[in-house]
């Protein structure tokens, strides 16, 4: 779900960003060109939208349905479709937009939003949110807020997760443990975890260590009234993450979180790796969406429920974005085929949860009604309780989001291994993160 950034797509999106004004050429800021009549669904000129989304084939097949149902109410428009697997993703989409032949939709994620918007790749979709072509008024304001780059709609939620905290509901049950609940503060996490560890005589740990997890970081930020960026800047100071490192290093001496060498090898996010379903920890740290996907690969009960401290930390975050490009030749159809995509009923059951949870809240609760699975329907009911208890989302992350997540998972392992005290690693940290956001 997160695609890397390499260098080389930095400098195409720099390319890109020289180019595009050319590409433009009279092409409308908002309009369609006069080969379609800028009629959106209404015109009846033929159309061709390009399209381009990273997912595996199940999400292209779903997809796929999704637009020849588009084509069936809209015959005159078409689409040419191109799809592929995260890696590499960006890498095509930065080099077709330095040609200035970028596909009219493409599928982006806050990793690169800011980048792509403040390069003026991504065309501004503002009027078409004011004027309800594209409806956002059944999404969390959150979800909507969390795709506004610098006051510009930037993308489109097409789905919604928020973290989620997983736990062994039937290893709980035979030790007589209380299952975690909403609103529960770290260090009750921590102390409960400890109570784990000892009722299982050290075969399995309370809790991983969630230290390298910049969605828990960003939580706990926020729940003391900070955030991970404040614009292109850390909102935080060494101090801060210090106090981080410090808190999850307790966990481990009072062996509430298991050692590092346990810890790494869930670090990286792989959903067949994480401690709850290998059976090392009762808990682990994930999206709250990708509970169908843990539950496959354990034969015990799962429960979710949100990251530990205030609720209010946590917000709608898009899975995934929409977005057309500035150049095209045709966005009042490409506005109306993503209007499509996030708000019509059909297109909504055929997509059912696989890009997350639908961003809109008439369309969650149709696709809860039907659905069989037990894990589908707990992810969608907890994001449907826990939305209202959402706070304000931030800003998406600017550039240099991708090389920091990586710069904390590789700061918090070294506190893990103990190759460095907290402040050392906080250090070091805030160090090479100001240089990706300065880059």
């Amino acid at each position: 779900m997160y695609p890397s950034m390499s260098r080389r797509l930095l400098r195409n999106l720099a390319a890109a960003a020289l180019i595009l004004p050319v590409a433009l050429g009279a092409a409308a800021c908002g309009g369609d060109g006069g080969d379609d009549g800028g009629g959106g669904s209404s015109t009846t000129e033929n159309v061709e939208l390009s399209i381009f989304w990273w997912g595996g084939e199940k999400r292209a097949e779903l997809t796929q349905k999704v637009i020849d149902l588009y084509h069936q109410k809209h015959p005159n428009v078409t689409f040419k479709t191109t799809w592929q697997g995260n890696s590499g993703y960006f890498d095509k989409l930065a080099t077709q937009a330095s040609a200035g032949n970028a596909p009219d939709i493409f599928q982006i994620d806050d990793n690169v939003l800011t980048e792509y918007a403040e390069r003026n790749i991504t065309l501004d979709l503002t009027e078409y949110v004011e004027s309800k072509k594209i409806d956002l008024s059944k999404f969390p304001e959150s979800l909507v807020r969390y795709g506004v780059v610098n006051g510009k709609q930037a993308g489109i939620p097409s789905a919604e997760n928020t973290p989620g905290m997983y736990y062994n509901k039937t290893l709980l049950a035979s030790i007589g443990a209380q299952e975690p609940q909403i609103g529960w503060t770290w260090e009750q996490l921590i102390d409960w975890a400890a109570d784990v560890t000892a009722k299982t005589n050290g075969k399995v740990y309370g809790t991983m260590d969630p230290s390298a997890d910049y969605k828990a970081l960003w939580l706990w930020l926020r729940q003391q009234g900070k955030e991970l960026y404040n614009g292109k800047q850390l909102g935080f100071t060494t101090d801060d993450l210090t106090k981080w490192f410090e808190l999850w290093k307790g966990a481990r001496d009072r062996k509430a979180a298991p050692p590092a060498d346990v810890i790494q090898s869930a670090n990286a996010g792989d959903v067949t790796k994480q401690l709850v379903v290998t059976g090392k920890a009762a808990t682990s740290f994930l999206w709250s969406n990708q509970l169908p996907e843990l539950a496959k690969n354990t034969k015990d009960q799962l429960g979710v429920t949100a990251y530990p401290g205030d609720p209010k930390g946590q917000w709608a975050r898009a899975s995934m974005y929409w977005s057309i490009y500035r150049g095209t030749k045709h966005a009042d159809v490409a506005a109306d085929f993503i209007n499509f995509f996030v708000n019509d009923p059909e297109a909504g059951k055929i997509l059912g949860t696989e890009r997350g949870l639908s961003s809109n809240m008439d369309i969650r609760q149709q696709v809860a009604e039907m659905a069989t699975d037990p894990s589908t329907k707990a992810s969608i009911a907890f994001e449907t309780e826990i939305t209202p208890k959402f706070g304000t989302a931030p800003v998406p992350p600017p550039k240099g989001h991708s090389k920091i997540k990586s710069a904390l998972v590789t700061a918090a392992e070294s506190v893990q291994f103990g190759k460095a005290t907290p402040q050392q690693a906080a250090e070091a940290f805030v160090s090479e993160a100001n240089a990706a956001l300065a880059s």
